[in-house]
Parts: C-alpha cells; structure tokens; sequence
C-alpha cells in the first residue's frame, strides 16, 4: 500500500514537476522567439525608413528638376514670344511716312547688299564655292524659303 501510496504521489508529482518544468521552458523558448521577433522588425523597420528616405529624397530631386525644366520651358516660351512679338513690330506700319519708307527699305537694302557682298566674294574666287560659301548660300536661301512659305501659311 505505502508504495502504491508512493507510486501514484510520484506519479502524480513527477507529471506536475514535469508539466511545470516543460511550461517554463515553453514560456522561455516563446520569450526568446519573441525578443528575436522584435529586433527582426525593429531591423526590418530601420531598413524601411531608410528606403523611405530615400524615395522621400528622390522625388524631392526630382520635383526639384521638373520645377527647374518647367522654369527653362517659361523661360523659353517668353523669350519666344517677346522674339515674335519683336519680329512682329519691325513690319507694323506707323503711320509716318517716312519712317515707314525707311522701315519698308532697310531689310531689302540689307538684304541686296549682302548678296551683293557674298556674289563678289564668289566672283572673286572665279566661281568655286567653298565650304563656308555653300553654307552660306544653304542659309541664305533657307531663310527666303522658309520665310515665304511661312508667311503664306499665317505663321
């Protein structure tokens, strides 16, 4: 009976012991796994502000440059326009006539002029175009072409 008494008491005690002893170690091991868990993420979230960061930094830089291609192109478009509007007032007529005669003769003037000018300087060269001579003509002629051709289409 005492060992009976013994047996079941030791059994009794050693599952307790036992269950007791397994809880703390199941406690501890979750501890740990916790405390890992936690500087994993708290890793994982330095990581993560440190790209943030730099996506922050990036898009500034590049807000940054869209602004200042934005300016260029204002830039740009008024220059442009202040040019046209310049181009513009050079043929308006004032109402003075001879302001107006002189206006209306000084780019033709000008113009025959250094035609006259690049023709000598050709015939002098006993007709053989260089280099700068071709470009010069291809420019000239450019510039009489393209301004025909606009001016008839409004532009």
């Amino acid at each position: 009976m005492f060992s009976g008494l013994i047996a079941f008491l030791g059994g009794s005690a050693f599952r307790m012991i036992w269950g007791e002893f397994s809880a703390w170690l199941t406690a501890r091991q979750d501890h740990v796994h916790e405390i890992d868990r936690m500087r994993l993420q708290g890793d994982l979230d330095a990581a993560q502000h440190v790209r943030n960061m730099e996506v922050i930094k990036v898009q500034a830089d590049l807000g940054v440059k869209t602004i200042e291609a934005q300016a260029e192109a204002d830039l740009d478009r008024i220059a442009g326009g202040a040019w046209s509007a310049l181009v513009e007032s050079t043929t308006k007529m004032t109402g003075i006539w001879f302001i107006d005669v002189w206006n209306q003769s000084i780019r033709p003037m000008l113009a025959t002029l250094a035609i006259g000018v690049v023709v000598a300087e050709i015939a002098m060269n006993g007709f053989a175009l260089s280099e700068w001579d071709r470009e010069l003509v291809a420019a000239i002629l450019g510039i009489y072409t393209a301004d025909r051709s606009l001016s008839k289409r409004g532009k």
